[in-house]
Parts: C-alpha cells; structure tokens; sequence
C-alpha cells in the first residue's frame, strides 16, 4: 500500500529541543511508526511550518492513502478557524484523487505553552477541529479528530513529545484498520 502523509512539523516529527529543525528517532515518529506497524510503504511529506497550501498538489495517482494534517501554522500566523478551513477546503478540494483514498485528520488542540500565550488560540484549534469535520462531510472524504486520542505536547503547546508521537500512531492504527 502507498501512502502519503501530507503535514507540517508534526508530520515531519520535530524534536522541539532542537533548535535547527532537528527530528525525533524514526522509532518516534508517527508517521515511521505508522510504516512499521503495517508494512505499507510510506512518504513523509511533513515540512516544518507548512500552512495550508493555496492551490492543489499533484500526488501520484498511484497513491492508496493520503493523510491530510493541516492548520495550526494557519492559525499560528493569526488566520481565523474559518479562513484556514476555506484555504483547506480549496486545496482538498483540487486534490485529483479518488475521495476514499483521503483521510483529514484535525490537528489535535494546541495547549498554553511558549507558542501559545493565550485561551484564544486554544479555542480557535477547537473550532478549527470542528470545521474540518464538517468540511469532510462536505467533500465526502474520510476524517479523524486527533483532539481524541490523547496526544502530549511539548513545553511550546504546540508539537508532540515521543509519547505524543506514540499516542498519534496508536490512534491512527485504529483508524486506517
């Protein structure tokens, strides 16, 4: 099975105690957790500070899975839930691939941290979870809240610690099983 997973940091698996964009161990890593766990062939197309892109990118068509996990950098850079999941439905929405091959997951919530200094923006990732739900009714494409599978972050409220990391795989298993 060929499957891309499409993020940003959390995706790509920074290590937050590095300071030149280093990564946890592969045994860390979602997305390498992920890969061992099934034995499915997998890309991580995770990029540290990616946001919601502005038009469609062309996977490969012989792509079997595509997980989306977009928006925090959005919302980071003071977007509004409602305007990142315009630009998210814009960008799932030029994606040429079979609906059932896609699987959103809303970022789990940010938490107060040294990224996050204020309950707006916890709110408004809760908001933001919300709106990608609805938005994959919308498209008709498969979703999952990572809000519900317990996911640590790190002391900047914002990135997943190991344990995060671990927790993100576990509940994902349950998902794509």
């Amino acid at each position: 099975m060929n499957v891309i997973c499409f993020g940003d940091s959390n995706t790509y698996g920074y290590d937050p105690r590095s300071y030149l964009g280093g990564r946890y161990d592969p045994d860390s890593r979602w997305v390498d957790i992920l890969a061992m766990e099934t034995g499915w062939s997998i890309s991580n197309m995770g990029q540290n500070g990616r946001e919601i892109p502005s038009a469609a990118l062309a996977f490969p068509a012989d792509t079997d899975l595509l997980i989306v996990m977009l928006g925090t950098n959005d919302l980071l850079q003071g977007r509004s839930p409602e305007q990142a999941a315009v630009s998210l439905k814009r960008f799932l929405s030029g994606i040429s691939l079979n609906r059932s091959k896609i699987l959103l997951i809303a970022p789990p919530p940010v938490k107060r941290g040294a990224w996050v200094p204020d309950q707006q923006l916890i709110d408004d990732s809760h908001t933001f979870a919300r709106l990608c739900q609805n938005l994959t009714e919308q498209l008709g494409i498969r979703f999952a809240d990572a809000g519900k599978w317990d996911i640590s972050l790190a002391y900047d409220g914002v990135h997943f610690t190991e344990q995060g990391h671990r927790a993100f795989a576990a509940g994902l298993l349950e998902v794509v099983k």
